[in-house]
C-alpha cells in the first residue's frame, strides 16, 4: 500500500530540514570507513596491545587479518535484573563466531543505573544524564578501532538510547542490539496499582507494599509493563537494528540463546568485508526515525522517547522536534494496551502477536516505511515476522496478520483509538506533551486552581492533612535538565490517582518528566522553556486558575497577562547540586539542551 500522505510528509520535511546535518555525517561516516586505521594498519604494537589478553586461536586469528572482529558493548551488572541475563553472553558470542572464523572481544562496559531503584531518591537526579555518558562511554570503547562490527548488550531507559548515540558516532560500523527479554507475568499490574494507591492512603503498610512491588519484580528479565525500557525494545525493532521478534523472549526461554547467536551471525554476515555491507549510520535515516516514532504511537510507549528519539535522530545527522510527533499522532492508530495503559503486560502482548503482527498492520496501512533499511531481511516490510526454534537453531516465519488476543493488540480496523496515545501541549506556560493513552476521555479536560511545589517529596503531606481534596492542577516546577537533571517523578501519581478517585478533577504541570509509567491522571510534562530557564512556570502562582485541555493540547493561564508578565521570575531553590555524585554533573547541567531538543549536554543547543 502506498505510504500515508502525513506520514509521507513527515518524512518528507524531516529529510529536507535536516540535509545540510545529515550530509555531513554521511561524510564523516564515509571517510571513517575508508580511512580508519585497521588492524593491518595499525602498528604491531597497537595490534600487540589489542590481542594480549586473547587465547592463542583468538590471537592467531586476529594475527592473520583474514576474518572479523566483533566488539561487544555490554551494559551488565549484577544488580539490575534486566542486565543480570548478559553475564553469560560474551562467551556465547564469542563462541558462535570462533564456529564462523572470526573472533569478538568485549570492548568496554557501559553503566546502568535502574529509575525503579533510584526513584524517589538522589540518584535519579543523575538518571537522563547517565544517557549521554553511557554514549561518550560507547565512543570510548570503539576508539580501540580493532573492530569490524558491534554487539551492543543493553536494554533499559536510558542504557539503550546511549548505546545507540554512541554507536552512531561510528556509523560506518554494522550494529546489532541483542535483547535479554523480559521476566515472566508476576502479580498483576492492576493489582500492584491498587496496593500503591492504599498505601498513599495509609490504609495498608510498608510490609504489604514491598511484597506486591516484590511479587512484581521477582526475577532476572525486564520489568513487564510498558515502560521506557520495553520501549526501548518496540523502537529497536522499528529502527531495524534488533532481529525481528526478539525483544520479549524470557531469558530462559529456550529460543533465547539461539537468538543471541543469530545476532552474532547475522551481524559478521553484514560487515564491510562481504557483499552485504549493512552500517548503522545508513540504516537510521529519517525513514527509520519516522518508523520508530509511528511504532511508539501505535503502541502507548513511554513519553520519554519524546526526548530520546529527538537526541539519537541528531546523532545520525537528522533533527526531529514534537510538531513532528504531533502531526503522526494525528494519523497513527492506538493499537496496544499494555500496562499503565491497560491490563495486561509485555508477555501478553508478544503472546498476542507481538511486534510483528503489530509492524505488519502497520506497514500494511501505509503508516510505517517497508522500504527502509535494516540489519536483517531485505527491508523493514520482513520485519513482520517472528523467530521459532527448529533443530536447536533460529528460524523466522511470518507474524499473525491478526492479533490472537484483540483486548490488548487491536487491528488497524478497529483500534483503541484513532489517534496515537501522544498529543503536543502548548499554550502560554510553554510547550510540552501529555500522554493520553492511559487517561479516560472524562479527565482529559482540567480548569482549577493550581499548587506549586518544587520538590515532588512536599505533596505527600499535603494530601495527608488534606489540602488536596479539591479539584487542583499541581505544578512542579524546576525539576527540568538544567535544574535537576529531570527525574522522573512517580512519587506524586498515587497521590494524585488517588484524588481522582474521590472525584477531584486533578492534573499535573511540569518541566520534569513521567516516563513509561505515566498513568491515568492528565500530565502535561516536559514543559519548555523549563521554569530554571526562566520560563513561564516560574511566574506561576498558588491559587492562578489553569486550563489543561489534554484531548485539544492546550494549557493556559487565565488571568491578566499583563499582570503575569511584570511578576518577579521565581529562582530555582538550587536543589540537586551536592550529595551521591551530583556535584560531579554540574557541567551537564549547565550546558545540557532543552527537553525538545533531546535534553542532550552533548549537543546542546545546536538544533
Amino acid at each position: 500500500m502506498a505510504i500515508n500522505a502525513t506520514v509521507a510528509a513527515v518524512t518528507d520535511r524531516i529529510a529536507a530540514r535536516s540535509r545540510e546535518l545529515r550530509d555531513d555525517y554521511l561524510n564523516q561516516m564515509r571517510d571513517a570507513a575508508e580511512n580508519q586505521p585497521t588492524r593491518s594498519r595499525l602498528s604491531c604494537g597497537n595490534l600487540a596491545h589489542g590481542f594480549a589478553a586473547c587465547d592463542a586461536g583468538d590471537k592467531n586469528t586476529l594475527r592473520l587479518m583474514e576474518a572479523g572482529n566483533v566488539a561487544i558493548v555490554t551494559a551488565y551488572n549484577d544488580m539490575l535484573s534486566a542486565h543480570h541475563p548478559y553475564a553469560d553472553y560474551p562467551d556465547q558470542i564469542k563462541a558462535t563466531l570462533r564456529a564462523m572464523g572470526w573472533t569478538a572481544q568485549v570492548a568496554g562496559g557501559v553503566p546502568a543505573m535502574c529509575d525503579g531503584v533510584t526513584q524517589g531518591q538522589a540518584g535519579m537526579e543523575l538518571s537522563l544524564f547517565s544517557r549521554d555518558l553511557i554514549a561518550q562511554c560507547t565512543a570510548l570503547s570503539l576508539s580501540h578501532q580493532m573492530f569490524d562490527a558491534v554487539l551492543a548488550l543493553g536494554v533499559c531507559d536510558k542504557i539503550v538510547p546511549g548505546l545507540l548515540i554512541g554507536a552512531l558516532s561510528f556509523g560506518h560500523l554494522p550494529t546489532i542490539f541483542v535483547p535479554a527479554g523480559p521476566m515472566e507475568s508476576g502479580l498483576p499490574n492492576k493489582e500492584k496499582q491498587r496496593i500503591r494507591q492504599l498505601y498513599a492512603e495509609g490504609k495498608v503498610g510498608r510490609e504489604e507494599l514491598l511484597q506486591a512491588e516484590s511479587d512484581s519484580y521477582h526475577s532476572a528479565g525486564t520489568c513487564t509493563f510498558y515502560g521506557t525500557a520495553n520501549s526501548n525494545q518496540v523502537l529497536l525493532e522499528a529502527l531495524g537494528l534488533q532481529l525481528p521478534g526478539s525483544s520479549f523472549v524470557n531469558p530462559n526461554n529456550p529460543l533465547r540463546q539461539p537468538l543471541t547467536a543469530a545476532a552474532a551471525e547475522q551481524v559478521a554476515r553484514i560487515t564491510s568485508l562481504g557483499q552485504d555491507y549493512r552500517p548503522i549510520g545508513a540504516i537510521v535515516d529519517e525513514r527509520a526515525i519516522v518508523n520508530a516514532v509511528v511504532s511508539l504511537l501505535a503502541s502507548g510507549g513511554s513519553t520519554n522517547h519524546t526526548i530520546h528519539l529527538i537526541a539519537i535522530a541528531r546523532a545520525a545527522g537528522l533533527i526531529i522536534n514534537w510538531d513532528d510527533f504531533s502531526e503522526l499522532s494525528a494519523v497513527v492508530p492506538l493499537l496496544a494496551k499494555v500496562y499503565p495503559n491497560g491490563h495486561a503486560d509485555v508477555n501478553h502482548f508478544h503472546a498476542a502477536g507481538g511486534t510483528g503482527c503489530l509492524f505488519g498492520q502497520l506497514v500494511a496501512a501505509g503508516l510505517m516505511h517497508g522500504d527502509a533499511k535494516t540489519v536483517w531481511g531485505q527491508s523493514f516490510a520482513d520485519f513482520a515476522s517472528e523467530p521459532t526454534l527448529r533443530d536447536g537453531r533460529v528460524s523466522w516465519q511470518p507474524s499473525p496478520a491478526e492479533s490472537l488476543d484483540s483486548e490488548v493488540l487491536a487491528s488497524v480496523a478497529a483500534p483503541f483509538s484513532a489517534e496515537g496515545g501522544l498529543n503536543l501541549i502548548s499554550g502560554n506556560l510553554g510547550r510540552g506533551v501529555v500522554k493520553l493513552s492511559a487517561v479516560a476521555a472524562e479527565h482529559r479536560l482540567v480548569e482549577a486552581p493550581a499548587l506549586v511545589i518544587e520538590n515532588q517529596d512536599d505533596l505527600a503531606a499535603l494530601f495527608q492533612s488534606g489540602e488536596l481534596d479539591r479539584d487542583v492542577i499541581v505544578v512542579a516546577r524546576f525539576q527540568g535538565p538544567k535544574a535537576l537533571g529531570m527525574p522522573e517523578l512517580h512519587k506524586l501519581t498515587p497521590l494524585l490517582g488517588s484524588l481522582q478517585d474521590r472525584g477531584f478533577k486533578v492534573a499535573l504541570v511540569t518541566d520534569g518528566r513521567m516516563s513509561g509509567a505515566s498513568g491515568k491522571v492528565p500530565a502535561a510534562i516536559h514543559l519548555v522553556p523549563e521554569a530554571a530557564a526562566g520560563g513561564p512556570l516560574a511566574r506561576v502562582q498558588s491559587g492562578d486558575r489553569l486550563r489543561l485541555d489534554a484531548a485539544a493540547g492546550t494549557l493556559e493561564w487565565l488571568g491578566d497577562a499583563d499582570e503575569f508578565a511584570r511578576r518577579a521570575v521565581a529562582q530555582s531553590p538550587q536543589m540537586g547540586e551536592r550529595g551521591c555524585g551530583r556535584e560531579l554533573f554540574a557541567l551537564n547541567r549547565g550546558a545540557v539542551g532543552s527537553a525538545e531538543q533531546g535534553a542532550s549536554y552533548l549537543f546542546g543547543e545546536q538544533q
